[in-house]
C-alpha cells in the first residue's frame, strides 16, 4: 500500500508530506485547493512525463517521493529480480525534475529509466481518474474482467506461451517457404548445370594434364627423333659419351696416389659417369613409351573440347575452378532437400502447437461463458444501488480467430433506459454512468484479484443522494481488503472514510501554498456538514453529518 507521499517544489506546493493508512482514505477540499495537484504529483512517480513548468521555485529541483509497504506480491518480486534491483519491505520511488526539464527516477535509491517506473507502478497502484472511464469501453479491459472472475490467469499464461511459439514457427515457415519459392526458380537451372559438370566427371587437374599429353602426342615423331639422337650420343656412337666418361674416370683413379686433390676429382668424375648412364637409360625408357596414337589424340581432343566449353561457359580458366563450381552447386541442391525437410517438420510442429492452443482456448472460453450470467446479475444489482435503476449490462461473446488471449470477442453492451436496445458502452453511456459502472465492476474484480492500491479521482462525478451513499458503501466494503484513496465531493462518501484528509490553501508570505491536514472526529463532522450545507453549516447540517459518520 502507499504509506507516504512527499512532495517538494511542485506546482503551488512548497513542501508537503501525506501519510496514508490502510482502508478507505478520503481526500476532500474546495475546488482549486490542490486535490488534483496531489494526483498530478502521484502520476509523476508512476511514470508520467514531466517538464520544468511543474516547478514551484525554478531555482530548485522538484522532488516527489512515494513509499509503498509491500505485502506478498510475486509480480513485484519478479520485477525486482528481472531488473536486478534490491527488494526491501518498503519500496521507495522518487522522481527529480530540474529547472531545465530533465528528469531522473529512482527505485530504492537505484537510478532507473521511466519505462521501469511505469512497469513497477502497474503492480503497486490502480489509478482511476475521471476520464479513465474510457478504458471500460475497450475490449482488452472487458476481456480482462471476465478472465479475472473466471480465474483464467494460468490458462492465459499457457496459451500465450503456446501462441508465441506458434507465431514464431509460423514466421519461420513463411521465411522458409519464401526462400523455397525463390530457390525453386533456380532449381532446374542449377540441377542442369550440376548434371552437366557431373556428366563430364572431371578429375583434379585433368584438363591441364590432358593438354600436356596432347602436346606430347602431337609432337611424338619429332620428340622420338631427338631423344634417339641424344641417346645415341650418350651410349651408341663409335665413341659414346658414356663410355668416354667411364674410361676417363678409370684413368684418373690410377693417378689418385700422386696428388691429394685427385681422389676427390676422381670420385666426382665417377659420379658424372654414373649419372650419364642413368640419364641414358631413362631417355631410352621414355623414348620407348612414346607412341603416336591417333585414336588417343582424337579422344583427348574431344575431352578437352568438352572441358573448354565449360570453362568458357562459366568464365573460368582451370579444372579446379570448375570442380569448385560443381561443389557449390552440390551444396545448393542439398540445401533444397534440407529446406523441404525443414518445412515438413515445421508444418507438423505448427499444426500440433495450434491444436494445443485450441484446446486451451476452449477451456478459457468455457470459463468465460460460465461467469457471464453471475457477473451481469451482480453488476446490475450494483447499478441499482448506485442510482441507475433503469440501467442494464449485457455481455456478448462471439467466436473469432484464435490469438494469444483465446478465441473470443467480448463486448459489454449497455441499456440505460429499459429500451431493450443494448449498444456498446462507449456509444450510449454518459461519463457519470461509466464511472459508476467502472466502480461496480472493479468492486467485483477486487474480490478475485490481489489488486494494488486503488485510487479514485472524483469517480463520483454526476451522482448524489442515495446513489452517492451506495457508492460510499461499495468503496467501504472494497477497502476492507484493499487500500483505497479517493478524492470526492460527496459527503455520503466522505462519511465512510477510515482517514479523512482535507486539502486547503494557505498564505505563506506573498505566496499561496497547498496544505493537507488529517481531520479528527470533530473536524470531520464540520467538513462533512460544509459539504452538505455550505461554508457556514447549520445545526441540522452538523447533526446530519454526525449521523452520517456514526452510521
Amino acid at each position: 500500500m502507499l504509506s507516504k507521499l512527499h512532495i517538494q517544489n511542485y506546482a503551488i506546493i512548497d513542501d508537503l508530506e501525506v501519510n496514508f493508512s490502510s482502508g478507505l482514505n478520503i481526500i476532500t477540499g474546495e475546488t482549486g485547493a490542490g486535490k488534483s495537484i496531489l494526483m498530478g504529483a502521484l502520476n509523476l512517480i508512476l511514470g508520467q512525463r514531466a517538464d520544468s513548468s511543474v516547478l514551484h521555485d525554478t531555482t530548485k529541483k522538484c522532488i516527489i517521493e512515494g513509499r509503498f509497504k509491500l505485502n506478498n506480491n510475486d509480480l513485484v518480486g519478479d520485477f525486482f529480480m528481472q531488473h536486478e534491483l534490491d527488494l526491501e519491505p518498503e519500496i521507495i520511488i522518487r522522481r527529480e525534475i530540474t529547472s531545465n526539464g530533465k528528469s531522473r527516477s529512482f527505485i530504492n535509491d537505484t537510478p532507473v529509466n521511466l519505462s521501469q517506473v511505469k512497469l513497477l507502478s502497474i503492480f503497486l497502484v490502480d489509478l482511476h481518474q475521471q476520464f479513465d472511464t474510457l478504458e471500460i469501453s475497450s475490449e482488452n479491459f472487458q476481456r480482462e474482467v471476465l478472465d479475472a472472475l473466471a480465474g483464467n490467469s494460468l490458462l492465459l499464461l499457457s496459451i500465450k506461451e503456446k501462441f508465441d511459439s506458434y507465431s514464431s514457427v509460423k514466421k519461420e515457415l513463411f521465411q522458409l517457404r519464401h526462400q523455397q519459392d525463390l530457390a525453386n526458380k533456380e532449381l532446374d537451372y542449377n540441377k542442369f548445370i550440376f548434371e552437366e559438370l557431373e556428366g563430364l566427371s572431371l578429375q583434379e587437374n585433368e584438363l591441364e594434364q590432358l593438354d600436356a599429353e596432347l602436346q606430347l602426342l602431337n609432337n611424338a615423331e619429332n620428340i622420338k627423333l631427338q631423344l634417339g639422337a641424344i641417346y645415341s650420343s650418350l651410349s651408341e656412337n663409335e665413341q659414346p659419351l658414356g663410355h668416354q666418361l667411364k674410361s676417363l674416370s678409370n684413368k684418373l683413379k690410377t693417378l689418385e696416389s700422386f696428388h691429394l686433390a685427385l681422389e676427390d676429382l676422381s670420385k666426382r668424375l665417377t659420379s658424372v659417369s654414373i649419372e650419364v648412364q642413368d640419364i641414358s637409360s631413362e631417355l631410352l625408357q621414355i623414348d620407348n613409351g612414346i607412341k603416336y596414337d591417333a585414336d588417343r589424340i582424337a579422344l583427348i581432343n574431344d575431352r578437352i573440347s568438352d572441358g573448354y566449353k565449360l570453362l568458357k561457359k562459366h568464365g573460368v580458366h582451370s579444372t579446379a575452378e570448375l570442380l569448385q563450381i560443381k561443389a557449390g552447386l552440390q551444396i545448393k541442391l542439398d540445401s533444397y532437400a534440407d529446406a523441404f525437410t525443414s518445412i515438413e517438420r515445421l508444418e507438423l510442429a505448427e499444426k500440433k502447437i495450434l491444436e494445443d492452443c485450441f484446446v486451451i482456448a476452449k477451456m478459457i472460453s468455457k470459463n468465460r461463458v460460465a461467469q457471464v450470467d453471475s457477473f451481469v446479475e451482480k453488476v446490475n444489482q450494483l447499478l441499482l444501488k448506485v442510482g441507475m435503476p433503469n440501467a442494464k449490462l449485457k455481455v456478448k461473446i462471439n467466436p473469432v480467430d484464435i490469438t494469444a488471449t483465446g478465441m473470443d470477442s467480448i463486448d459489454f453492451l449497455f441499456d440505460a433506459n429499459k429500451s431493450n436496445k443494448f449498444e456498446p458502452l462507449g456509444k450510449v453511456a454518459s461519463g457519470g454512468e461509466l464511472s459508476r459502472l467502472m466502480l461496480s465492476i472493479k468492486s467485483l474484480v477486487a474480490q478475485k484479484l490481489s489488486l494494488p492500491t486503488l485510487i479514485f479521482d472524483e469517480i463520483d462525478t454526476g451522482i448524489s443522494g442515495e446513489a452517492a451513499k451506495q457508492v460510499g458503501i461499495i468503496m467501504k466494503d472494497l477497502s476492507a481488503a484493499h487500500q483505497l484513496i479517493a478524492i470526492t465531493h460527496q459527503p455520503q462518501i466522505a462519511a465512510r472514510a477510515t482517514n479523512h484528509y482535507f486539502v486547503y490553501k494557505e498564505a505563506d508570505g506573498d505566496k499561496i501554498a497547498t496544505r493537507v491536514s488529517v481531520l479528527n472526529q470533530e473536524q470531520r463532522i464540520v467538513a462533512i456538514a460544509k459539504m452538505l450545507g455550505g461554508e457556514k453549516p447549520t445545526a441540522a447540517a452538523l447533526e446530519n453529518a454526525k449521523e452520517m459518520i456514526g452510521n
